[in-house]
């Protein structure tokens, strides 16, 4: 209660220097979901209080700003659809997984390539930061080759890759994939 009360009190006192300092924001801009609860965390640097509530929304006195952090990209599915079919993917928590989320829906064309995987180039290139410099995919992964900038289904298995970055693993439907001759259309969305 004491630690809620402390939180409490820095808020207001936060939005009352926010206010006094700038007109760009007011209690007002803060849904009152963000104003609950905030005693998650609270930093006191130069002057300057940021508080940050559990959902991932951080308010800073000295930058007059509401900042939304992102969201992981653990627990998100994505669903494949083509041909009356569906495919439901477990994405990775990583960042590329993240950055190809966050660009859903989209409809691509795949094609096969070299017996081993179903590929498709999307129309912008990934962010790749902090991914590992390669690996080695398995049957049923979902991965996305940076030096071409196209994302890969294996359907057989495959060895060490540089530059290949994991996505996520098929949690259903690898059979339609596998089945599939010749080039497709799928639309994939968020699940």
């Amino acid at each position: 209660m004491k630690r809620f009360l402390i939180s409490f009190i820095s808020l207001l006192m936060a939005l009352s220097l926010v206010a006094c300092k700038s007109s760009k924001i007011s209690t007002s801009d803060i849904p009152s979901s963000q104003t609950t609860g905030v005693n998650e965390s609270e930093t006191i640097k130069n002057g300057s209080t940021t508080i940050s509530d559990n959902k991932n929304t951080e308010i800073n006195s000295n930058e007059s700003s509401i900042t939304h952090k992102e969201e992981p990209a653990k627990d998100v599915r994505i669903r494949l659809i083509f041909n009356n079919k569906e495919i439901i993917v477990k994405m990775n928590d990583n960042a590329t997984s993240l950055n190809f989320v966050k660009k859903l829906p989209m409809t691509l064309s795949f094609k096969d390539y070299g017996g081993t995987e179903k590929i498709s180039y999307l129309p912008q290139k990934l962010s790749t930061e902090g991914s590992p410099s390669g690996y080695d995919p398995s049957v049923g992964e979902l991965a996305y080759y940076a030096p071409w900038g196209n994302i890969c289904f294996y359907y057989r298995d495959f060895g060490y890759s540089t530059g290949l970055v994991p996505l996520g693993s098929i949690e259903s439907g690898i059979e339609f994939l596998k089945s599939l001759d010749g080039d497709f259309t799928v639309t994939i969305k968020k699940y």
